[in-house]
């Protein structure tokens, strides 16, 4: 169904967050630990951080979203965004069609950098204060600097570029189990907590063989395989909040920094030192992008809760 125009309107801004939303997309920037309420989207959307670390919470875990991942739910998940570091994250709603091409389920994919500058050219604040109303006449999503067929394009573009891409997800299950429930909270709080299986299972009342079977059954890895990755959201964390290699090494557990970014190259893709200079040089892009198109018409911001499309009903 059309979603009728409205006429431009101040960004939302809300406890410090600032939302700009139209009804295929929108950008969010947000501060440091701030999270977004619980909602269910009728259209399957693509979430990138352009700035800072995503996390997308579900009743399946949690998956994080750094600045080289690009995170698809689907219509229907349940989900919650939250913020570590100051987040810039970009949002791209794809229509029934272009769903099908993805998967059915959530998922993280490596983003190319073609897929990172379509998703900022599809989410750029272009003239987000021109109040001109002059759009072209098939531009009826107020998508920014584009009208509907060119979007349709580039957001197609953008689907097969990231289907060709391998899913890399950084992911933590959510356990079921009340024993692996316990365990977790422990390490959650203290992700540098080196105790070994065996006596987290004391702590839990749980045997080391019980355990193992029940993070293979529940949660498809192994102990320390959940825990690296628990450890490595964490340094992701501690990354986007400024935070040396060094530092970040040792508060997440290692032992050393040498097996730190062993560990954090072979999950992420590449080392903790050029994670953090690829994520400044990320929001330096992002300005890049914004002054592209500087002809483009007036985008249309319209109220809706996180990421909701203007028209939709609320979460």
């Amino acid at each position: 169904m059309p979603v009728p125009r409205q006429p431009p309107q101040a960004p939302i801004v809300k406890a410090g967050v600032t939302s700009h939303v139209w009804p295929s997309g929108g950008r969010h920037l947000w501060p440091s630990g701030d999270t977004s309420p619980v909602q269910t989207h009728e259209r399957g959307h693509l979430v990138y951080a352009a700035r800072g670390v995503l996390a997308v919470h579900s009743d399946r875990g949690t998956s994080i979203v750094p600045a080289n991942r690009v995170a698809w739910t689907p219509a229907g998940f349940t989900h919650q965004h939250s913020a570590h570091g100051d987040t810039d994250m970009r949002i791209v709603f794809l229509t029934p069609s272009l769903a099908r091409l993805v998967p059915d389920r959530p998922a993280v994919f490596l983003a190319s950098d073609l897929a990172r500058e379509l998703l900022l050219s599809l989410t750029s604040p272009r003239h987000h204060d021109d109040d001109s109303g002059d759009r072209d006449d098939d531009s009826d999503d107020g998508a920014p600097g584009y009208s509907a067929a060119a979007r349709g394009r580039v957001t197609r573009v953008l689907v097969d570029e990231l289907r060709e891409a391998h899913e890399q997800p950084l992911h933590l299950p959510e356990p079921g189990d009340d024993r692996l429930r316990a365990v977790a909270t422990v390490l959650y709080e203290n992700p540098a907590d080196n105790a070994t299986l065996a006596e987290l299972g004391k702590t839990v009342g749980a045997s080391t063989r019980t355990l193992s079977r029940l993070f293979s059954d529940d949660l498809g890895m192994t102990f320390y395989e959940w825990r690296t990755q628990l450890r490595i959201y964490h340094a992701l964390v501690l990354l986007a909040e400024g935070h040396d290699t060094t530092h970040t090494a040792y508060a997440c557990g290692w032992a050393n920094p040498s097996s730190f970014i062993a560990a954090f190259t072979n999950l992420v893709g590449t080392t903790p030192g050029r994670y953090r200079v690829s994520s400044s040089r990320g929001a330096h892009r992002t300005h890049r992008t914004q002054g592209r198109r500087a002809s483009a018409h007036a985008m249309t911001s319209s109220r809706g809760s996180w990421g909701e499309p203007p028209g939709s009903p609320a979460a």
